[in-house]
């Protein structure tokens, strides 16, 4: 299985930087048995029964990138030099792990000031990374990083324009509850209150786990034999009351349906050592190509993906390749909105 086998031309133009407003009407492509369907993300209601599931992660993207001065004193004085740093994730001793920008300014010891009383020290560097231990916890931590830090948008958004204040909330699902991404599940931004209340109407029934989505989504696969790839791992979270409500759906013959990859995995997470979903915390690196036996997943909403990306290979796992360049050829002539804050698909094997 060569990563060229995952390669697709994607125009440039139709890379999204800004979301659909209202957010449901984003354009929606629904992939059924051999159809493919052009509708909109408010007719959802029209393609769920009765009984289907929706699994939401309830992950909370924290303002992760920051700017500040790295302070050193020497023998000339104060010195300070412009650092960039996005934080990746938590340690247990209570520091980040962060990528530095540039790195090579910073020493171990070195202390780095950011503005509204936010500043840390570099205690360790090692692998491309550095580790920061701030001035900083709790709620206070909270609300200094939330007034100095800005929502850490995707390399092929950033490359078009930066980051600002509408993304606080464009970048944030409507249900996001527990802060610790640093990339948002975004098949979610997609959904409004007007539309969890036409889908609770319609019978339609939510599940909410956590999957704290981390920076690694965005890294390239640099295998030419993808089966060799080494995936990252992000902490999760299904809940008791999750897992019962989703095997009852099993159960009563309704649909389980993520939204979006990040749930998806997690659920197929929880359920892969004994084939049926339970409770589950803990790391996952799971890595879903084509020849995985999806457990619990009955179909999927997603959005569009970048080429030779992980996340192409697990649709292409849910749908089959052939059927997914098929999917994608149509996405791309039909100049469908692509990547974070593009248009979504309903994929139904």
């Amino acid at each position: 299985m060569k990563l060229s086998d995952f390669d697709f031309d994607l125009p440039d133009g139709l890379i999204a930087t800004r979301p659909a407003v209202p957010r449901s009407a984003a354009r929606l492509l629904v992939a059924e048995r051999d159809s493919i369907r052009d509708a909109h993300v408010h007719d959802l209601v029209d393609f769920l029964r009765p009984g289907d599931r929706l699994i939401l992660n309830d992950t909370k993207v924290i303002p992760a990138r920051l700017s500040g001065a790295r302070v050193r004193l020497g023998d000339m004085g104060e010195t300070r030099s412009k650092i960039e740093a996005t934080l990746l994730e938590p340690r247990a001793n209570g520091s980040w792990a962060a990528l530095l920008k540039p790195l090579r300014k910073v020493r171990e010891g070195d202390r780095i000031e950011f503005g509204a009383g936010l500043s840390a020290v570099c205690v360790r560097k090692a692998n491309g990374q550095a580790e920061l231990e701030f001035n900083l916890e709790g709620e206070d931590f909270d609300a200094a990083l939330d007034a100095a830090g800005t929502m850490p948008l995707p390399p092929y958004i950033e490359a078009l324009r930066k980051a600002d204040a509408r993304d606080r909330e464009d970048y944030q699902t409507v249900w996001a509850r527990r802060a610790g991404a640093v990339a948002a599940p975004t098949a979610s931004l997609h959904f409004d209150a007007p539309l969890l209340a036409a889908l609770k109407a319609k019978g339609v029934t939510f599940s909410h786990v956590t999957l704290h989505v981390g920076a690694g989504t965005f890294l390239p696969v640099k295998v030419d034999d993808v089966t060799t790839h080494k995936m990252h791992a992000e902490w999760g979270e299904v809940s008791s009351q999750a897992a019962a409500e989703i095997a009852e759906t099993k159960a009563d013959g309704g649909r389980v349906i993520p939204v979006g990859t990040t749930a998806l995995r997690l659920i197929e997470t929880a359920a892969v050592a004994t084939g049926e979903i339970a409770p589950w915390q803990g790391e996952t690196d799971i890595f879903i190509y084509p020849g995985f036996k999806f457990c619990v997943t009955d179909a999927l909403m997603t959005n569009f993906h970048l080429p030779k990306s992980t996340l192409l290979m697990l649709v292409s796992a849910l749908l089959g390749h052939d059927r997914i360049r098929e999917i994608y050829n149509h996405a791309v002539a039909g100049r469908y909105r692509f990547f974070s804050y593009g248009d979504a698909s309903l994929l139904i094997p």
